[in-house]
């Protein structure tokens, strides 16, 4: 009988001690239920005419499509990310014959600067970098924004995971 105690005993605990850990999807920092994103500000010097727009855009508009926080301005958020874009590579990434460059590689940083308004302080910053590849044998500028958009969906995927996740 005491084995059999003993055993419950220990088939109890297993049992209490898995069901205390989750994963929970959406875990923002506690009090923030507004954000506010201002223009992206850009010092990378690169000639994309509406980056800086483009990426504001993108941000909140995928912050509005997760359904955690509400869009606001920035005198009534309780949050705010503000963003800048640091720096713009664009890299050879296939070379075919006679040194033609088929393939190219667009990589983007960002940094950004979350802070809470209620508490007057920093949640956190971070620097992003991610990249995007477009065909560049036909030299056109719509080609080159292919590989932009593909960065800029990526690092604004990792901005939102990151603000929704209270890790």
């Amino acid at each position: 009988m005491k084995i059999f105690y003993q055993f419950f005993l220990l088939f109890s605990l297993l049992n209490i001690s898995c069901g205390v850990y989750s994963f929970r999807g959406n875990n923002p920092p506690e009090g923030i239920k507004t954000i506010a994103v201002p223009l992206f500000n850009d010092i990378s010097g690169f000639a994309e005419a509406r980056l800086k727009e483009n990426f504001t855009d993108k941000l909140k508009s995928i912050i509005i499509s997760d359904n955690t926080f509400l869009i606001t301005d920035k005198s009534k958020a309780d949050g705010v990310l503000n963003c800048t874009v640091v720096s713009v590579k664009d890299d050879p990434l296939v070379i075919s014959g006679n040194d033609n460059v088929t393939k190219r590689k667009i990589t983007i940083s960002v940094r950004v600067d979350f802070q809470n308004m209620k508490k007057q302080k920093q949640i956190w910053e971070r620097t992003y970098e991610n990249w995007g590849e477009y065909d560049s044998s036909n030299n056109t500028f719509s080609a080159r924004e292919t590989g932009v958009t593909t960065s800029l969906d990526k690092i604004c995927e990792d901005i939102l995971n990151d603000i929704t996740s209270n890790w």
